[in-house]
C-alpha cells in the first residue's frame, strides 16, 4: 500500500508516484463522518437506505426518458431497459462489496483513492459531477415538464414557453426546474434524518403511481403493438439502451450514505442490491404496458419529456388518468432531486475531507450535521443547469460519465481484492473475477454506443477536470502535505 509521497521526492518517477499515491483503507474509514465544525449524524437503517437508492433512481428514465429511448429500438425498448439493468447489475455487486468495505460517504471517488491513486480518484470525482450533479438538473427538467401538463390537464393552464423550457428549446429559462432545486435545497438543509423520511414517502408515492399507470395502460393493451419487435434490431436495443442507462443512475445513492447508516457494513450492500432489483422490476413493466397500449411510433409525437401521460391520454381518451399520472410524477421525481442532491453533497464532502477541492464543502453544522454552505453551492449550481440547458444534451453527457466511474469502481474490486485480500469484507461479489471484468465489459459497451459529440463534451469535461486537480488538488491534497487524519 503507497503511503504519503514525501514532499522531497522530485524528477519523473517521483511525479508518477505522487499521482499514484493510495489512501490507506483505515485512514479512510477512521475519518468517516468528520468534517470541520461538526460531525454527520448516523441515523439511517436499511430500509431508509434502500428507499434513499429507489428514491434517487426510480423515475428518472421511466418518467423522462423514456419517449426519446421508444424512436430507437421499437417495442424492443424492453430489452433495452434489461440490457442496461445487466450492465448496472454487475457494478451493482462491485458496489456493493466496496461499500461493506469501505463504508464512507465518497462513494466511488473514495473506493478509487483506495485501490488505484489519487489522480484516478480525482477523475472519477469529476465524472460523479456529471452523474450527481448534472442527471438532478436533468430530471429537474422533466419535473417541470409534468407539471405543465398536470396544469394543462386540471385547469387549462399552461406554463408560457419561456418560463418553461431553456435557451435553445423555445424559452428564457425553466422556471420549475429552478423553483424543485431550491425546494429540495431546503429539505436537505433540515437533516439526513428529516430528508430520508420525506423520501420514504415520496418513494411509496412514486412506486403506487407507476402501478396506477400499469393497471390503467394494461386495459388498453394490443398484442398488435408488439408486431415488429425490434424494428431497428440489435443496433435500436443497443442505442435505446446507452440512453435508458441513465434510469438507473442513482442506484449507488446508498453508497454515499456511508457515513450517516447505523450499520453501513451490513446495510449498504443490501440495500444497494435491493434497490437495483425493485428498479428494474418497475421499469421492465412499466415499460412492456406503454408500449403495448400505444404503438411505438407515436412515441415521437408531442411532449417527450412527459411521455407516460402521452400514453394514458392515448389509452383512455380522458383526461383525468393523465392528471393523476401528472401529479404523481411531480412529487415522485421530486424525490430523484432530493436524494442525488443529497448525493452530490456528500461527495463533494468527501474530497473536500482529502483537500482536492475547497475546505468550504467539508463545513458541518454543529447544530443540524449538514454541511450547509455545500449543499447551498450544490443546489446553485444545479439550478443553473436545470435552468439553462436543454434536457437532450444533459441526459447523454450524464450516462457517459457514470458508465467511467462504474468501470472504475469493477476495477476496484479487482485491485483491492490483489492488494489488500486480508480486509474485512461484509459481502463478496459472486464468480469473482468474471463479475468485474463483464461489468467494465458492459460500461465499455454501452460508452461506444453513444453518440460522438457526447464523447467530445466528455473528453474536454475530463480535461477541465486535469487543470483543475493540477491547478488546486495535487497543491492542497492532504496525502500529499503529510497530514494525520
Amino acid at each position: 500500500m503507497t503511503g504519503p509521497s514525501a514532499p522531497s521526492a522530485s524528477g519523473a518517477g517521483g511525479f508518477a508516484r505522487s499521482l499514484l499515491r493510495t489512501k490507506p483503507v483505515g485512514r479512510i474509514v477512521a475519518e468517516g463522518g468528520r468534517g470541520a465544525g461538526g460531525e454527520l449524524r448516523r441515523s439511517m437503517g436499511l430500509l431508509q437506505l434502500t428507499l434513499f437508492s429507489v428514491g434517487a433512481t426510480l423515475g428518472t428514465g421511466i418518467f423522462v426518458v423514456l419517449g426519446s429511448a421508444v424512436p430507437l429500438a421499437g417495442p424492443a425498448v424492453v430489452a433495452s431497459f434489461v440490457l442496461a439493468a445487466v450492465t448496472a447489475l454487475f457494478s451493482a455487486l462491485s458496489y456493493a462489496e466496496l461499500a461493506g468495505t469501505i463504508p464512507v460517504s465518497g462513494s466511488s471517488y473514495s473506493y478509487a483513492y483506495a485501490t488505484m491513486g489519487e489522480l484516478v480518484a480525482w477523475v472519477c470525482g469529476w465524472c460523479l459531477l456529471l452523474e450527481y450533479g448534472v442527471s438532478v438538473s436533468a430530471v429537474a427538467v422533466g419535473w417541470g415538464a409534468y407539471l405543465s401538463a398536470f396544469f394543462d390537464t386540471t385547469l387549462g393552464f399552461a406554463i408560457p414557453a419561456e418560463l418553461a423550457d431553456p435557451p435553445g428549446g423555445g424559452g428564457v429559462v425553466n422556471v420549475p426546474a429552478v423553483v424543485v432545486v431550491a425546494l429540495a435545497m431546503f429539505l436537505l438543509l433540515r437533516g439526513a434524518s428529516e430528508t430520508a423520511a420525506a423520501n420514504t414517502v415520496m418513494v411509496f408515492l412514486k412506486i403506487g403511481v407507476l402501478l396506477f399507470f400499469c393497471a390503467v395502460a394494461f386495459t388498453a393493451f394490443r398484442s398488435g403493438n408488439l408486431d415488429g419487435f425490434a424494428p431497428m434490431g440489435w443496433a435500436g436495443i443497443s442505442a435505446a439502451g446507452s440512453k435508458v442507462f441513465f434510469s438507473y443512475i442513482g442506484f449507488d445513492a446508498a453508497s454515499t450514505a456511508g457515513e450517516e447508516a447505523r450499520n453501513p457494513r451490513r446495510d449498504l450492500p443490501l440495500a444497494i442490491v435491493l434497490s437495483l432489483a425493485i428498479v428494474t422490476a418497475v421499469y421492465v413493466l412499466v415499460g412492456l404496458a406503454a408500449v403495448g397500449a400505444m404503438h411505438w411510433t407515436r412515441f415521437g409525437e408531442g411532449d417527450s419529456e412527459a411521455s407516460l401521460a402521452n400514453v394514458l391520454d392515448a389509452a383512455t381518451g380522458a383526461a383525468w388518468p393523465s392528471a393523476v399520472l401528472s401529479i404523481g410524477a411531480v412529487i415522485a421525481i421530486a424525490s430523484v432531486v432530493l436524494t442525488v442532491m443529497y448525493g452530490q453533497t456528500r461527495i463533494l464532502f468527501a474530497m473536500s475531507r482529502d483537500g482536492l477541492v475547497p475546505p468550504v464543502f467539508q463545513r458541518v453544522s454543529p447544530k443540524r450535521s449538514v454541511p450547509v454552505a455545500n449543499t447551498v453551492i450544490v443546489a446553485a449550481f444545479i439550478g443553473l443547469l436545470a435552468g439553462f440547458v436543454p434536457l437532450g444534451r444533459l441526459v447523454d453527457a450524464t450516462s457517459i460519465g457514470t458508465l467511467f466511474a462504474f468501470a472504475l469502481v469493477n476495477v476496484g474490486v479487482i485491485v483491492l481484492r490483489r492488494t489488500r485480500p486480508d480486509l474485512p469484507r461484509s459481502f463478496r461479489t459472486p464468480l469473482y473475477p468474471i463479475t468485474p471484468l463483464l461489468g467494465v465489459a458492459f460500461c465499455v459497451y454501452l460508452m461506444v454506443g453513444l453518440g460522438g459529440v457526447t464523447w467530445v463534451v466528455f473528453l474536454l469535461w475530463g480535461l477541465a477536470g486535469l487543470l483543475a486537480y493540477f491547478a488546486y488538488g495535487r497543491r492542497h491534497s492532504r496525502l500529499r502535505e503529510g497530514q494525520g487524519a
